[in-house]
């Protein structure tokens, strides 16, 4: 083997590769410090409604206002990613949600918070985010501009959101019970800096977009039938949907589970929210080590299958330890299943639609669990959180097996559309 082969395999497989990207690596390290905010605000949140409420119905509702905007706008603000520059729209989605959360915290300080005020400002949060999520994973590619550093890139981009995810909600844990919830709204007021800054900092940023012939209506029709004629897209996007709706909403549960099958506090759901996130790091890391030329989809089955699983075991825990296994390898499973799905899209959509088709990955990815977030709540009203947790992950292995039993129709699909 030639040197200058040699040092493209070491770079190739260096995990950390697109971060010799300027731009990429201080969006990296924006976002770490944004996204521990955004972690302390979650829980923060989340541990607000249930003290106010005492509900698991009312947690449901608060996941469901956060993401039905996601659900109703994504296909509309695909197209904007596609018509206008994504680096100015991150820029204003970034000052709108620094604002929603220090409202937040002046209300909670203040004394004026009411679960309905709750609801109101993450409805708001939603709709800051239908724009900014479908544009920031559009964004990736804007900022690395090299197709063999997209897969990389992309992983990196959950390694920081699942690293921060062991730093925040523990964190979160502890401010809540040492200083209240309105405390942690205002930190996370003050990290939106991070990501700010690093926007402001980026040189020469470059973007493919639309003609701007065609009105929204037209785009929009022509982002579905990409997806609709696309038999590998459409088949992820699919399971990416379902396992969404049905593996999700574990998330929004965590604070009932914490104190009322484990009988823990605040700390106890910092603990289970910080281990699932330090097994989605452990997968991220995974992710990003392979190869760009590394084919997806039995990754993909495999991730789903492991997080049904591990729902059903987890359904059946009454103990701390053994809960935050499983919940470990929750985190990982959940994470190689999203990020493989990202990266085997974002591998083979053309660049001119790439703001339309990731919107609709938005879409089945957070759109899909809203739906899943306010029936969880629902039924764990009903029939108890265990119960729905164990329908939660029989669902979730039972798509699995379907998307296994198809996976030779995905590779001889895949095949044709790459040649």
């Amino acid at each position: 083997m030639g040197k200058e082969s040699l040092k493209s395999r070491i770079i190739s497989d260096n995990p950390f590769r697109a971060l010799r990207v300027y731009n990429f690596r201080l969006f990296f390290m924006g976002q770490f410090i944004s996204l521990v905010g955004t972690w302390i605000q979650q829980l923060a949140s989340s541990w607000l409604m249930y003290r106010l409420t005492a509900s698991s119905m009312w947690l449901g509702l608060l996941a469901f206002s956060a993401q039905l905007p996601i659900f109703l706008f994504t296909p509309i603000t695909g197209v904007v990613a596609d018509r206008y520059n994504r680096h100015h729209i991150l820029m204003i989605t970034q000052i709108l949600l620094c604002a929603q959360s220090l409202v937040l915290g002046l209300l909670v300080v203040l004394g004026y918070i009411t679960p309905v005020w709750l609801l109101v400002l993450n409805i708001m949060q939603g709709c800051f985010n239908a724009f900014d999520m479908p544009v920031r994973q559009s964004f990736v590619f804007d900022m690395v501009a090299e197709k063999e550093l997209l897969s990389n890139a992309i992983a990196l981009n959950s390694v920081v959101f699942n690293s921060t995810r062991l730093i925040g909600p523990p964190l979160a844990g502890f401010l809540v019970a040492q200083f209240g919830e309105g405390v942690c709204f205002l930190i996370n007021t003050t990290t939106f800096s991070g990501i700010i800054v690093a926007l402001l900092f980026m040189k020469n940023v470059t973007y493919t977009s639309l003609s701007r012939a065609g009105n929204f209506k037209e785009n929009i029709h022509e982002g579905f039938s990409y997806v609709k004629n696309h038999y590998p897209i459409r088949t992820v996007l699919l399971l990416l949907a379902f396992i969404s709706l049905l593996g999700m909403p574990y998330m929004v549960l965590m604070p009932v589970v914490a104190v009322e099958i484990l009988h823990g506090d605040s700390h106890t759901l910092g603990f289970l929210l910080g281990t699932a996130g330090f097994g989605a790091l452990i997968g991220a890391l995974f992710i990003a080590s392979r190869s760009h030329a590394t084919r997806f989809e039995n990754t993909i089955a495999a991730g789903s299958l492991s997080l049904g699983c591990s729902l059903v075991l987890f359904s059946f825990s009454r103990n701390l330890y053994l809960s935050l296994v499983l919940m470990f390898i929750i985190g990982i499973s959940l994470i190689v299943q999203m990020a493989s799905s990202n990266t085997f899209i974002q591998s083979m959509v053309e660049d001119s639609m790439r703001g339309r088709v990731m919107s609709l990955y938005t879409m089945s990815f957070m759109g899909m669990a809203t739906i899943g977030n306010l029936f969880a709540g629902i039924i764990a009203h009903r029939i108890g959180v265990p119960l729905t947790l164990l329908l939660s992950g029989v669902g979730c292995t039972i798509v699995a097996l379907v998307f296994y039993r198809n996976l030779h129709v995905l590779k001889k699909n895949i095949v044709y559309f790459i040649q």
